[in-house]
């Protein structure tokens, strides 16, 4: 059986790195090259030296292939693309496959809106950060026809992605879980923050309490204390954040929705988003999730920028 043709769109800190790793595979393959689109296409010249096609909108990346991988901001961004794909006069047997976090209840319209036109849709949001994505190693939470994802597993396991979780048919429990991951994310980030300007305000130091993370409770908690201790929660400006403030501050939204839904409380996570909300006023939209350590700081006296970050806009 010969390769699908795969599209992509949506070129983000995330994508770029996604997009780039399935073109090297497609390209080694022998398969059809990757056809991308772009808001800013230029973003696309890396894939383009790679041997990926590029063209002019969304729309062309639907009409030349038949999988399309889409990566964006936010649920808006999501409904507009499927809108577009909608419109068009023949989509019946194209598969789209959303990486994005966006709500529950939008991955099921986006499978209702393109099943009534013949088209399948998988909700595969991604865990992990852009070095993750960049280096091939992110976690696929898939959910949608099984059958598609037997076929697409191939050129997402040991090519985007270390691990793939199935679960299942039903496209809302992929981004339930994405969000169930990011209150881990989010709130570790949170309690890190106020442990390291306990630190700091005590006297015990961020260096030791940080050593202390490390050694107690691994790798992954002590690379959340460095975004804090190195600075790049507050990156120079121009140099994308690792898991931009704005993203977290969607995720935390609609976790907090879903709450209230259910009838449950998330105190902490409430909390992050305050912090981030109030870090976005203060210092822009150049920070990262881990910016709720610059309003921690803040409300304990300290300047909201820490040695080894930026020092303003």
């Amino acid at each position: 059986m010969s390769s699908p043709k795969f599209g992509w769109y949506g070129l983000g800190s995330m994508g770029i790195g996604m997009a780039l790793n399935l073109q090297k595979h497609l390209k080694s393959s022998e398969a059809s090259p990757l056809v991308y689109s772009n808001r800013t296409l230029a973003r696309g010249d890396v894939l383009k030296a790679e041997g990926a096609t590029p063209v002019e909108d969304f729309k062309s990346v639907v009409k030349a292939s038949d999988v399309i991988f889409t990566m964006i901001s936010d649920d808006v961004v999501l409904n507009s693309l499927v809108e577009e794909a909608t419109s068009l006069e023949n989509i019946r047997g194209k598969l789209f496959i959303d990486t994005s976090t966006v709500h529950p209840s939008t991955s099921s319209a986006v499978a209702k809106a393109l099943g009534t036109k013949g088209a399948d849709f998988i909700a595969s949001p991604v865990f992990g950060a852009s070095p993750m994505a960049a280096a091939g190693k992110l976690i696929f939470a898939m959910a949608g026809p099984q059958e598609q994802i037997v076929r697409v597993s191939p050129y997402i396991q040991d090519v985007m992605g270390r691990q793939i979780i199935n679960l299942g048919a039903e496209v809302q429990n992929s981004s339930l879980l994405k969000i169930s991951g990011n209150i881990f994310v989010i709130g570790f980030q949170e309690l890190i923050a106020e442990a390291q300007v306990f630190a700091e305000k005590t006297g015990l130091g961020t260096a030791r309490i940080e050593e202390f993370i490390g050694s107690m409770f691994g790798p992954v908690l002590e690379s959340y204390s460095k975004r804090m201790t190195s600075g790049s929660w507050a990156p120079p400006l121009g140099t994308p954040p690792g898991f931009a403030v704005s993203l977290a501050s969607k995720d935390a939204r609609h976790a907090l929705a879903i709450a209230e839904e259910k009838g449950t409380q998330l105190p902490t996570l409430a909390t992050a988003l305050s912090r981030m909300t109030k870090a976005r006023e203060y210092a822009g939209e150049s920070l990262d999730s881990a910016s709720v350590y610059g309003i921690a700081r803040l409300e304990a006296g300290l300047p909201f920028w820490s040695k080894n970050s930026r020092q303003g806009n």
